[in-house]
């Protein structure tokens, strides 16, 4: 019996064709935000920062959530409950002038958090777009303005924040923003500009000039999105030393000033106390450290889950 020849048909595209596959949900590109969010979400230290700052939020917020009691309220100080101890309806009880600690440390939440968060998004925007211009411009341009940055960056933060606002006077939430903005954006700056300039050789940014792309264009729709990583990481560790750097103007009397409400200040007011009234000192200066510590945790989780150097 001869063998029978059986010839199958070879697909048009040829024999290492692929089968088309079946129809469905696209597959997911993996993507440094996606894979650091996925790890996020996996971190205690982040859960529990992130808590703290969504309640601090919403205290700032809606302060009257928390309290019934306003601190501008007439009669909302009263001398013959000076120094007084918690206690039942005071939980954090009196100050030298008899007022709330519960109240003040509650409302003084907001000028805190405005701080932290109007001087991180200014420096952030200054720093930059200053670091995308002189990174991607170089030359002379890139020189001088690196220079002029290095003046500023000389500078510790509340040293200078000392000698400017001890030069303005009498100053508010939004006075010591603009102050910690213009001293803190060098750090921003000098971060964006090293991320630029490792960036504007690669293969992507030349493929979008041989396609007639415009030097803004290249900046912040090529360049920007590939380095906006460190900058997310050092904003959000700002935002914990803006809020602190705050505190303490306020507490050597140069930053906030009263009637505003600042924990610097009731800190600043408590100091003399704190050992025959340790509650005075120990309430706001709690309040302080928390959220300066979930802020520095949340930056340093996020570090973590972002820098490509420490996965």
């Amino acid at each position: 019996m001869s063998e029978q020849i059986i010839e199958r048909p070879v697909p048009a595209d040829g024999p290492t064709a692929k089968a088309p596959q079946p129809e469905g949900k696209p597959e997911r590109v993996a993507s440094l935000w996606r894979d650091g969010w996925t790890d996020l979400r996996k971190r205690p230290m982040f859960l529990i920062s992130a808590f703290i700052i969504v309640c601090l939020l919403v205290l700032a917020v809606a302060p009257g959530l928390f309290t019934a009691r306003s601190p501008f309220s007439n009669g909302f100080c009263d001398l013959t409950n000076s120094m007084t101890g918690p206690g039942h309806g005071h939980w954090f009880g009196y100050d030298v002038q008899g007022c709330d600690i519960y109240t003040r440390t509650v409302w003084g939440t907001r000028n805190s958090i405005i701080v932290g968060v109007v001087s991180t998004v200014l420096t952030t925007v200054l720093g930059g777009v200053i670091g995308i211009l002189a990174g991607l411009t170089g030359g002379w341009i890139d020189s001088l303005v690196s220079r002029f940055s290095e003046v500023f960056y000389a500078l510790p933060i509340l040293i200078g924040g000392l000698l400017v606002m001890s030069m303005v006077g009498s100053s508010n939430v939004w006075t010591v923003s603009l102050v910690l903005s213009v001293l803190g954006w060098p750090q921003v700056f000098r971060i964006m500009r090293g991320e630029v300039i490792g960036n504007k050789y690669n293969d992507y940014v030349a493929a979008a000039r041989a396609l007639g792309a415009g030097p803004m264009r290249i900046a912040f729709r090529h360049i920007l999105p590939n380095t906006l990583a460190p900058i997310v990481v050092i904003s959000t560790m700002n935002l914990g030393v803006y809020i602190a750097t705050e505190a303490a103007l306020s507490y050597l009397g140069i930053g906030v000033q009263s009637p505003s409400i600042s924990w610097g200040l009731m800190i600043n007011d408590a100091q003399d106390r704190w050992l025959t009234s340790p509650h005075a000192l120990l309430f706001p200066a709690g309040a302080l450290s928390l959220t300066v510590l979930a802020f520095i945790m949340l930056g340093d989780v996020v570090r973590d889950a972002f820098d490509p150097k420490l996965r």
